[in-house]
């Protein structure tokens, strides 16, 4: 399904698209084409892109074309996603110890809708950072990479 969504394949496009999207949560998925995972969220992204027009603007970057966001954004599992709203990062509050990504693919549509609905509405407010509407038990777990360095 990730032919179906726009893919941004260099800094200067993902700099453009953070820079441009005005109004509306910019959602950035990091990963690749290839990875099953990746599939499962592109196909919950893409099913749900018509829904959220209005409220979110979706794009698909790789990894490895854009080295830099990768690192900046210590993208060390895929999928990663990442929001933004009028160029400033969002921040979710996941119950995780990472708030500037979710890892992992999302276990329905409507958990990525009510998401989305959630970082919008708390940004048009003025928030940074907002709580997640997602069950906790539908939350991927991990652990930090670079925890107790």
């Amino acid at each position: 399904m990730s032919f179906l969504l726009p893919k941004l394949t260099s800094k200067r496009e993902v700099d453009q698209a953070i820079k441009s999207v005005a109004e509306k949560v910019l959602v950035l998925r990091f990963g690749r084409d290839n990875d099953a995972v990746c599939l499962q969220l592109d196909d919950i992204l893409a099913k749900t892109a018509h829904d959220l027009s209005k409220m979110a603007v979706i794009y698909l970057v790789d990894v490895n074309s854009v080295p830099v966001y990768t690192q900046y954004f210590d993208i060390s599992y895929i999928p990663s996603t990442v929001f933004f709203f009028n160029g400033q990062h969002m921040k979710v509050d996941y119950g995780s110890p990472d708030h500037t990504k979710f890892v992992g693919s999302f276990k329905t549509k409507q958990d990525f809708i009510d998401l989305i609905e959630v970082i919008y509405r708390g940004a048009m407010r003025g928030k940074l950072i907002v709580r997640s509407p997602i069950d906790p038990n539908n939350i991927p777990k991990y652990d930090l990479l670079y925890q107790g360095i």
